[in-house]
């Protein structure tokens, strides 16, 4: 049985977050639009007879960076080198590019073999929406009102490279908040929380301050029922972020391992206090 191995279409991206959501991973209701906006022909999916058997995703950004995530083999069809096949076409999509990805901790031996670093851990906290007015605060406003140009400016941040046509579909998602924080004319911060198969996702937040990133996070966890759970991925190297969820009483749920092959990018981390999400980076 040969592997074939091509670029999905519409359709099978949101075959392949059905298969995360299987995983437990907890995708987005609407992620595929956002992430297919990312790089059209970036998911790649492995058939036999026109049976999906495996999913990856290698997205280009930029001319020099790119992401590995969404990795998954169907369990029928484990143990029979499709998964090490699709890997190899995948990283070959992104030759001659810094790649990054988010693993989980069991396989960081695997990814050091195919030539990846460790750079830090990456934490998934989970917390509780609370009662409260997302419009009390005159800082906090409407990210999609606000000049695009600002909301990349403020991104690059957290993000090695830009990712315009990704940032436009993500922060208009249905049932999604985005809210950047604007001092003094700039904006200095933004997170925006997403609809997931369970509760909602926080991510990206990037702030200038903790302060300012407690202020996001707090609006951004405002209008939500009390019982729906919240969750945040941030790295673990960032010891503002893990106090402030500490201080609000957030649990760890697990982590997984920020790994380059190539040089690290060069992020301000202390600005980071969540990331986008683990499948793009």
């Amino acid at each position: 049985m040969r592997l074939q191995i091509r670029a999905m279409q519409p359709d099978e991206i949101d075959l392949a977050l059905d298969w995360a959501a299987a995983e437990g991973w907890n995708p987005g209701l609407s992620d595929a639009v956002p992430f297919r906006a990312a790089d059209p022909e970036g998911f790649l999916i492995g058939l036999i007879d026109d049976t999906p058997v495996a999913v990856i995703s290698a997205v280009r950004y930029g001319a020099d960076f790119g992401f590995i995530g969404l990795y998954i083999v169907h369990p029928e069809w484990r143990g029979q080198g499709h998964g090490w096949a699709l890997w190899q076409a995948a990283m070959a999509r992104l030759t001659g590019r810094t790649v990054g990805l988010d693993g989980v901790v069991a396989q960081q031996d695997n990814y050091r073999r195919s030539g990846f670093a460790l750079a830090y851990r990456q934490v998934r906290y989970q917390g509780h929406g609370h009662a409260g007015n997302p419009s009390a605060d005159p800082a906090l406003v409407d990210l999609c009102q606000q000049p695009f140009a600002d909301l990349t400016a403020c991104d690059r941040a957290g993000f090695p490279t830009a990712r315009d046509a990704f940032l436009r579909a993500w922060i208009v998602q249905p049932q999604t908040r985005a809210l950047g924080l604007r001092e003094q004319g700039r904006l200095v911060g933004y997170g925006v929380r997403r609809a997931c198969r369970q509760g909602f996702k926080i991510g990206p937040l990037l702030a200038e301050t903790p302060a300012g990133a407690e202020r996001l996070l707090a609006a951004l966890g405002a209008d939500v029922l009390a019982t729906d759970p919240l969750f945040l991925d941030l790295p673990a190297c960032n010891p503002a972020a893990v106090a402030l969820v500490a201080r609000l009483g957030w649990q760890p749920m697990f982590e997984t391992a920020r790994m380059y092959a190539g040089p690290a990018p060069a992020l301000e981390l202390t600005r980071i206090y969540g990331v986008t999400s683990f499948e793009l980076g």
